[in-house]
């Protein structure tokens, strides 16, 4: 027996498909939807079709915009010479954040998974090469998260862009800031280690 009405429940199913979304806050989300002014409801559901329409793929980096290319891409003052290769655009966000970079990106979408049927032409690796081949690229940083997939796509990368003879780094990953080392893992504790920079 169906406790709520069909398009509800259908409204729910749409919000626990969202990642990071149980099917307890689907329902506090659903319910929260439904007790809006009309509205505010349709203002929020056009903000998502307006959003789906407008937001596509810098044609340079591949980083979300509204534009043919984004802000970062678009302007002057950012080192052209040095790639940061990140795996979504919520990570070039991460980046921007520390306001120590100050070069370009360039936005994988996805990262190399066998288990889950991402390949090589199921991410954006073409148009980072196109890019190194016309562009001044200097340095090519792999920002890839530290886990198995990140570390083989940043691998398979950097075999990749081996014959440009460009510099590839990887990002330095060991003990976070304010940390015990008693409560490191053996993994990031080598991590550390090999990162190591001189004082």
């Amino acid at each position: 027996m169906a406790f709520f009405p069909a398009s509800l429940e259908k409204l729910i199913d749409r919000f626990a498909s969202l990642p990071g979304i149980g099917r307890k806050s689907a329902q506090r989300l659903a319910f929260h939807v439904l007790a809006l002014p009309d509205d505010e409801a349709n203002a929020f559901a056009d903000t998502i079709r307006e959003a789906k329409q407008s937001v596509h793929c810098c044609r340079i980096c591949q980083n979300l915009t509204e534009g043919e290319i984004c802000s970062i891409c678009a302007s002057d003052r950012r080192d052209k010479s040095v790639i940061c290769v990140v795996s979504e655009p919520r990570d070039v966000l991460s980046i921007e954040r520390g306001r120590e970079y100050n070069g370009s990106y360039h936005v994988l979408h996805g990262v190399l998974s066998p288990m889950n049927h991402v390949g090589p032409d199921d991410i954006r690796i073409k148009e980072l090469l196109h890019r190194v081949a016309e562009e001044p690229v200097e340095e090519v940083i792999m920002a890839t998260n530290p886990d198995t997939e990140g570390e083989a796509t940043a691998m398979y990368l950097s075999r990749l862009l081996k014959p440009f003879e460009i510099k590839v780094t990887r990002l330095a990953y060991g003990i976070p800031v304010g940390s015990n080392l008693e409560f490191a893992d053996d993994a990031t504790l080598n991590r550390a280690i090999e990162g190591r920079t001189e004082m």
